[in-house]
């Protein structure tokens, strides 16, 4: 099983929906976690909608620390444009994505960063 750690500053939009999407098209053979370099607490209501339009509950996770992630290897570690803070983690490789932070956006802008993070996590999958 692949481990991928998505990383972003609040982990309360970005990353919170990497790791969604890496659960929905992983499809049992990745296990997804997800942090913050500077965590909100919680997950942003915009990003629970957005996903939700989709059949996905993120109701369900919780925002929380890199400091909370367990010490272990993982396969890839991704950041979404939280330059203040590449993570120390073992990983195999690691990418930046420099997606821009939509919780301030309108829903037709967040929406857009949604399906842009789902293409990334796809093209990650088949990369893996």
């Amino acid at each position: 099983m692949k481990r991928i750690l998505f990383v972003c500053i609040e982990n309360s939009n970005r990353s919170q929906m990497a790791e969604a999407f890496a659960r929905i098209h992983g499809h049992g053979r990745v296990e997804a976690y997800s942090a913050g370099s500077r965590p909100s607490g919680r997950i942003n209501p915009a990003a629970v909608q957005s996903m939700a339009e989709l059949g996905y509950d993120l109701s369900s996770h919780r925002s929380q620390s890199l400091d909370e992630i367990p010490p272990i290897e993982f396969a890839a570690a991704v950041t979404m444009g939280c330059g203040d803070s590449c993570p120390a983690v073992a990983a195999r490789q690691r990418e930046d994505w420099e997606i821009p932070d939509p919780k301030s956006m309108p829903p037709a802008q967040f929406r857009e960063i949604r399906d842009l993070i789902e293409s990334r996590v796809r093209d990650l999958l088949t990369r893996l």
